[in-house]
């Protein structure tokens, strides 16, 4: 591209920079780097994640036009508009994706990058194992992470891995975004929900619900919940799990950066009934 005549740069991711380039000759496009890249596969990966969700799963995202060591070119995608029918349609996209990839294993084919970490990819067929070895316990080795949670903290975090199959229900693999908070959905230019930063696998669909769910949803976000649960019959004590499935997310986070914006807080809250043997 030699016709790029600026480079507004936009926020609202953690771990890339990211800016808007206007060009003389083409429509501007969405370009992301890393100051100092965690490997040199980040962006193919996250091409391929894209490609996964729109090719297998349906799901609208951006259209990729380079993807090497140092760069991620993408199509421009607008902000979501705030509407319940907006959120409404993402329901039946995200449970179409989740219903429609069901997968005899766990993980994926490669490892992928969740920020700045590697996502373990490693395949298994018991989701419980699977879970706690490559979202939970996997954390434990990063430094943020040793410095933030005590020795009864890590003794309670294992405790409660191996009573998973007590605490969540038994769900079959399906491919996931794997990173679906709510900054990471967008609109394409007529309105349709889309989706960008994944760091895909085939897991539990819950992994995606429980992001959505915890970090803060707009008010017209409210029906996505009910509109989701009645297309995959989620059964009414889903919204409880939400803490345990999300811890993945909670360490993920903190391993990653100074401020936290409470995911210790969190951890230690959900680690909590796990302390003493029981």
């Amino acid at each position: 591209m030699r016709d790029v005549v600026s480079v507004e740069p936009v926020t609202g991711g953690l771990a890339a920079v990211a800016g808007i380039a206007t060009r003389r000759d083409a429509p501007s496009v969405f370009v992301k780097a890393f100051a100092d890249a965690p490997d040199d596969g980040v962006f193919a990966a996250e091409a391929e994640g894209l490609k996964a969700l729109r090719e297998l799963g349906g799901v609208a995202t951006p259209d990729v036009i380079r993807a090497d060591r140092d760069l991620l070119v993408l199509s421009v995608l607008g902000p979501r508009p705030p509407s319940e029918s907006f959120w409404e349609q993402f329901a039946h996209e995200l449970a179409r994706l989740h219903l429609s990839t069901v997968h005899p294993h766990f993980g994926w084919h490669s490892d992928n990058w969740l920020g700045r970490r590697r996502q373990i990819n490693t395949w298994g067929e018991d989701g419980f194992a699977f879970f706690a070895e490559h979202r939970l316990l996997r954390w434990l080795g990063e430094p943020r992470v040793e410095a933030a949670l005590d020795a009864g903290d890590r003794v309670a975090l294992e405790r409660l891995c191996r009573r998973l199959p007590e605490l969540l229900p038994d769900r079959p693999a399906c491919l996931t975004h794997g990173d679906l908070w709510t900054q990471n959905v967008l609109a394409t230019p007529d309105g349709r929900p889309a989706l960008i930063d994944p760091a895909v696998s085939y897991t539990w669909a819950e992994v995606d619900l429980a992001h959505v769910w915890s970090t803060s949803p707009p008010p017209e976000a409210q029906r996505f919940f009910a509109v989701y649960a009645e297309l995959t019959s989620l059964d009414a004590g889903w919204p409880a799990r939400m803490p345990i499935v999300q811890l993945r997310q909670h360490l993920a986070v903190l391993a990653q950066f100074d401020d936290d914006w409470g995911a210790a807080d969190h951890i230690r809250a959900t680690l909590a009934p796990f302390r003493t043997p029981g």
